[in-house]
């Protein structure tokens, strides 16, 4: 397993869950580094990523302002912190190594996926 995603939980709405992804194959190395989730009968879809260098981020309109994307290159390790959880945003985590150093919201440009994390928010 080259991505391994860990610290998801059940947790109350507005609670919060930190979120983080191990690279054992520093497969992050030079490379933006992405969270998806896919819900219950629903498409995957794009949550935040984060550049190789520089801090640039982006982030799905579901989740700003309250989810953080950050990254440790030196322990090839990149975390989400999630507050201000909501039932919607129970799903299964996957966090996922880019092509490419910049930004992506795009499933197809991430080639590395770890193998997922469940986070449940109950109301």
């Amino acid at each position: 397993v080259q991505l391994q995603a860990c610290g998801g939980g059940l947790v109350q709405a507005g609670g919060s869950l930190r979120l983080s992804c191990a690279d054992s194959r520093r497969t992050f190395s030079n490379n933006a580094v992405g969270w998806f989730r896919q819900a219950p009968g629903k498409e995957r879809e794009f949550v935040a990523s984060i550049a190789w260098r520089g801090g640039g981020t982006a982030y799905a309109d579901s989740v700003k302002g309250r989810f953080t994307i950050s990254r440790d290159n030196a322990k090839n390790m990149v975390y989400l912190q999630m507050d201000s959880l909501k039932p919607e945003d129970t799903a299964v985590y996957y966090c996922a190594s880019a092509r490419g150093s910049w930004v992506s919201t795009m499933s197809r440009e991430y080639n590395y996926w770890g193998q997922g994390t469940l986070v449940t928010v109950s109301s």
